[in-house]
């Protein structure tokens, strides 16, 4: 699923579009002022979130009018709707025992395939989260995967990828066990969208990591982390391998969407802190010769 960029030599080579997650920027209630943050911070698009708040849960039921509204101010800003992260569903998890969660869970699989084709976003991000505020038993995965199997087709009929995302927890923690469910379920429409943040949270080699998702990454997510700490640790100031990960990238000549993700907390300093991280990305980037 790689796409490979051809320098003006015709040799081919890596080269990557940055974005920002919605997260980092500040929110004023006005979705013009978003997406101007964004591309003032130097970025070319933002994905946004679905998360377990009321607010950002309410999304997947926004009225035409709405959905239109948030992607004509996108575009009058010059910014792309890169994807939509579903994030909520580490509250309604898939892989739950209640079937009635279980249900809820689909609903929002179709809610969101719905609310990325509206908005022109060609991704919707899927955590790796089987049912996270549940006790684990053995079938959890399984029940997982079945929401997945249900979730696919749709996706396909609206014409939006799913892309799983490798968590921190205890379920899908790794791309080797993502990979293990986009085999099993083996469609086009089902990939993986990595986070490297995550895979060095988990004490993982991201070398072998992205290795492992080789040809099924739809997109990269960039975030600083340490052990323990999977959010808001200042780029550059954590223990990804941020060399050693775009090597890898560069040696599979990935190219793509990169999502820088950040939680600033609607800081009023937002586009400053945005700006000083792609700053960091872009100096490991161009050590790797990576265009961007």
């Amino acid at each position: 699923m790689s796409v490979i960029a051809s320098g003006g030599t015709g040799t081919p080579c890596c080269e990557v579009v940055l974005g920002i997650y919605e997260k980092a920027l500040r929110w004023t209630g006005d979705w013009d002022r978003l997406f101007r943050q964004a591309k003032d911070a130097g970025f070319r698009f933002v994905d946004l979130s679905v998360d377990e708040s009321t607010e950002r849960r309410a999304r997947l039921h926004w009225p035409p009018h709405k959905r239109i509204e948030v992607r004509d101010a996108a575009a009058r800003n010059g910014i792309a709707i890169g994807g939509v992260c579903l994030s909520v569903h580490r509250a309604v998890g898939p892989g739950s025992a209640d079937p009635a969660v279980a249900d809820e869970a689909d609903q929002i699989f179709e809610q969101g395939i719905r609310l990325c084709a509206d908005l022109g976003a060609p991704v919707l991000q899927v955590a790796g989260y089987y049912a996270f505020y549940e006790s684990p038993d053995p079938g959890q995965r399984d029940r997982y995967v079945a929401s997945l199997r249900r979730a696919v087709p749709k996706a396909a009929r609206a014409g939006v990828l799913l892309g799983i995302e490798n968590v921190d927890g205890a379920d899908v923690t790794s791309l080797t066990r993502a990979m293990e469910l986009v085999r099993e379920i083996d469609s086009p429409w089902l990939q993986l969208y990595p986070d490297v943040g995550n895979i060095a949270e988990q004490r993982l080699d991201e070398e072998v990591e992205l290795r492992a998702g080789a040809g099924h990454m739809l997109a990269i997510h960039v975030k600083d982390v340490r052990v323990g700490e999977p959010r808001r640790v200042p780029m550059g100031d954590g223990v990804a391998d941020f060399d050693k990960a775009f090597a890898e990238l560069a040696r599979q000549r990935w190219s793509g969407r990169m999502m820088v993700e950040m939680w600033n907390d609607d800081a009023d300093d937002s586009v400053e802190r945005c700006v000083a991280a792609r700053l960091v990305v872009e100096k490991h980037l161009d050590a790797a010769g990576i265009r961007h």
